[in-house]
């Protein structure tokens, strides 16, 4: 089974969206936005933005 995306309302009113994988573990989070809308786009930008991305090694 795939993640799954959740749009919420957090409690200073705006929208966020976290992703959980498959086992219910949160593996991302979004900002805040202002509306519903804007956090779904939110999701849908990470889901394209996600697709066929490279994983690259970094020194913090």
């Amino acid at each position: 089974m795939a993640g799954t995306f959740e749009v919420y309302q957090d409690r200073a009113g705006k929208f966020r969206f976290r992703l959980k994988a498959s086992n219910g573990q949160v593996v991302a989070t979004g900002e805040a936005y202002e509306t519903k809308a804007a956090a779904k786009k939110g999701c849908e930008s990470v889901l394209r933005a996600a697709e066929g991305a490279p994983i690259e090694e970094v020194d913090a």
